[in-house]
């Protein structure tokens, strides 16, 4: 008669080691954005010299790269403006902006995290690491397409004050799809992959 399987597996030393600098480093991920992002909301708070980062599309600048100093024309692909202020809607979208794109980051760290001392204790595929996959799918997508939408009111609010509503706005880019696309397809394998591990799994030890 077969004894039955282990539900625990132990980790090498190096597998391990791995596990502790990755659960280390998203401690400090999850410090760093939201120091950044509180950093970010305290300085616009006043709604005064507001720094906004822009990314254009199809816009032409000229920069002093010719001959001594001289003009050429260049494609402006992203720049940083400094509006005197920002309409209300646009403080908001830039308070939530940076809000979502904090929780979101701490939110991923903190799922990954237990999934990371869930491996650590010996369980590899289960039903719980699969629901922590999954989360971690649901709000990297949710963040993905909130967060540009946001800013993207920001930037649109920003060029309308600086140019008194006269700067055609279809010029800023908007969500950056391919990048949702690729989250989604990230977060459907990876589910996916704990899911049919899990069931793999429990078909396994079901025939010991």
């Amino acid at each position: 008669m077969a004894s039955p399987r282990p539900a625990a597996r132990t980790l090498s030393r190096g597998d391990t080691g791995s596990f502790l600098l990755f659960i280390v480093a998203g401690v400090a991920i999850a410090v760093w954005a939201v120091i950044s992002s509180a950093a970010t909301i305290v300085a616009a708070a006043g709604n005064r010299d507001v720094r906004v980062p822009i990314d254009f599309l199809d816009t032409v600048a000229q920069a002093p790269i010719g001959p001594d100093g001289a003009s050429v024309p260049v494609e402006l692909t992203g720049a940083v403006v400094t509006a005197p202020s920002l309409p209300l809607a646009s403080l908001w979208a830039l308070f939530l902006s940076e809000g979502i794109l904090a929780a979101a980051v701490v939110a991923v760290v903190v799922l990954l995290l237990i999934l990371c001392i869930g491996i650590l204790r010996g369980e590899i595929f289960s039903r719980r690491h699969t629901r922590l996959v999954v989360a971690v799918g649901i709000v990297s997508l949710v963040a993905a397409f909130a967060v540009p939408f946001f800013h993207n009111m920001v930037a649109n609010g920003a060029l309308a004050w600086l140019s008194e509503r006269t700067y055609d706005r279809g010029l800023t880019q908007q969500i950056d799809l391919p990048i949702l696309i690729v989250v989604g397809f990230v977060a459907a394998l990876s589910s996916t992959v704990f899911a049919v591990g899990d069931r793999l799994q429990r078909d396994t030890e079901g025939l010991v």
